[in-house]
């Protein structure tokens, strides 16, 4: 199986760009999905989730240039996960997807 990953939701927060070393740029991002289904009884239920999104190059551009906060876009990417020491020397650990392609959905 291929590690593929579709997401359309609404970005969380203004993008963060760095510029590093060599020319490269690095955005993150997070983007809320919902899910809306009805209990027996007929009650709505919507539930959040949020993801963490990063995107390097080409696509890391589009993000600076267009995306902003509360933004519909669409991603497609990896799955990745790792881990890192905080400044307390505790390990954390995170999963994210790594878009490759973005589309500009809302307004």
């Amino acid at each position: 199986m291929k590690n593929s990953v579709q997401l359309i939701g609404h970005v969380g927060q203004e993008p963060e760009i760095k510029n590093l070393e060599g020319g490269k740029k690095l955005a993150n991002i997070s983007i809320a999905t919902n899910e809306v289904y009805y209990r027996e009884n007929g009650d709505k239920v919507e539930q959040t989730q949020w993801h963490r999104v990063t995107a390097w190059g080409k696509t890391a551009d589009i993000i600076e240039r267009f995306v902003t906060k509360g933004k519909e876009i669409g991603i497609e990417g990896k799955l990745t996960h790792r881990s890192y020491d905080d400044k307390d020397g505790n390990k954390r650990y995170v999963t994210e997807v790594v878009a490759n392609e973005i589309l500009l959905i809302g307004k």
